[in-house]
């Protein structure tokens, strides 16, 4: 070794502050589940609500199945939600393979039960590819179910807006005029589909505040730890899967864990460049996974509180 001394450059320190260090304090949660087939899977949605339930999530939401299919498990579920819990319960409303009497009916039930917040959702056809085709009685569109409620009750109704535009418009100029009259109907807040370019959702918040329209816009959130179901979902809705998402998640078919743990952090990172842009509510589509719904609003400093 040799006695002469080793020059060392000083090096200025710099703390690095992690990706998810900060809690924010100021976001708000709300949370989607579906109505469950069987008892099984009802024992697991309950696990679920209970689970995030001391988030003190806004609202959660029950969904509705494609022509009217889960009516009555929907119906079961936010009145449970409703006696059971402390929680806001919304309830989904399509118009498909519905009267106008049906889902007047239905909604006025609602509301004596103690539900005061309806998503209302124009809904898809019974089928897998079938074209949409209004009940002849029924609502023809969502605008039309939207200013229904109103007249039944004083609803706390929200609606669904497309980053990537519904699949059915035209472009996007159709697109906003059909938001639009969803929006003069009287819906308080809109839900977006789900989507994973943050740069996606802030063309359409600018496009909706540059026509004229003022509300709410919620972005929709997928955590995404399969991505065939995904890709599914993707190509009911219109949404575009990145290349890098794929790649991610390659190889980890069997490993679950693995997967949960990425999709956990791709969905935080989302969120995060989303409230670098002014957003403080988040709705998680949570396939009734609750572990993993949790764990993203753990990254973003969402903490359980005392009941």
């Amino acid at each position: 070794m040799s006695g002469a001394a080793t020059a060392r450059v000083a090096v200025p320190s710099r703390e690095v502050v992690p990706l998810f260090a900060e809690t924010r304090g100021d976001i708000a949660v709300s949370f989607e589940f579906f109505p469950p087939k069987s008892d099984a899977m009802a024992a697991t949605l309950w696990q679920s609500i209970e689970t995030l339930a001391p988030l003190h999530p806004r609202f959660v939401s029950v969904t509705y199945g494609a022509g009217g299919s889960t009516r009555e498990r929907t119906h079961a579920t936010v009145e449970r939600i409703v006696n059971e819990t402390s929680l806001t319960a919304a309830a989904h409303l399509t118009c498909v393979g519905a009267s106008r009497d049906e889902i007047d009916a239905v909604a006025r039930d609602y509301w004596e039960i103690g539900v005061r917040h309806v998503v209302a959702l124009r809904g898809d056809p019974p089928e897998p590819g079938q074209a949409y085709a209004p009940h002849p009685d029924g609502y023809a569109n969502a605008a039309e179910l939207v200013a229904g409620l109103k007249r039944v009750a004083p609803f706390d109704v929200s609606v669904a807006a497309y980053p990537e535009i519904h699949p059915n418009s035209a472009d996007r100029a159709a697109d906003l005029d059909n938001f639009r009259r969803k929006v003069d109907a009287g819906a308080d807040r809109a839900i977006t589909q789900f989507f994973f370019s943050p740069d996606c959702f802030f063309r359409f918040r600018d496009a909706v505040a540059a026509s004229g329209m003022d509300i709410e816009i919620v972005p929709g959130i997928l955590p995404v730890s399969n991505v065939a179901q995904t890709r599914r979902f993707a190509e009911m809705c219109g949404a575009g899967i990145p290349a890098w998402l794929n790649d991610l998640f390659e190889g980890l078919d069997e490993l679950p864990a693995a997967r949960q743990l990425i999709a956990a952090t791709v969905a935080a990172e989302l969120c995060g460049q989303l409230y670098a842009g002014g957003v403080r509510h988040f709705h998680f589509y949570t396939l009734n996974r609750a572990k993993l719904a949790y764990a993203i609003c753990h990254l973003l400093g969402v903490r359980a509180q005392a009941a």
